[in-house]
């Protein structure tokens, strides 16, 4: 049997990650997406959400790491997002992206992202 999903998309979040100092000093958002995989079974059976894992606090946790210390990488602040979300009671995996829609990258894009996988 494969685990069961919660996802959360679209976390907005305001940060001062990035390499060149102006994004140091004028920060930037960031969209985060997670997706946890965790067995709901024994949480759809009680009808508990102590039996299952918060989205609220999922997201929270994102939040405080992107609010958090200036990191160089995103590709850091993913990890760093990964590894508080995995550290939870009943998460066996978490996938995090974070997006930097407002990265100079020079050019027109439509979209800047890493993804990392973790598990226990």
């Amino acid at each position: 049997m494969s685990p069961d999903r919660i996802v959360v998309r679209g976390i907005e979040v305001f940060g001062y990650h990035g390499v060149l100092p102006e994004e140091r000093r004028q920060g930037q958002p960031f969209v985060i997406d997670l997706e946890v995989c965790t067995d709901m079974s024994e949480a759809a059976g009680s009808d508990d959400l102590a039996k299952t894992i918060d989205y609220a606090a999922l997201a929270n946790e994102a939040v405080t790491v992107v609010r958090g210390e200036p990191r160089d990488l995103i590709e850091t602040v993913a990890v760093d997002i990964a590894e508080r979300v995995l550290a939870r009671e009943r998460v066996i995996s978490v996938q995090v992206t974070v997006h930097k829609p407002q990265a100079p990258v020079g050019v027109p894009f439509a979209d800047v992202a890493v993804t990392v996988e973790r598990c226990k």
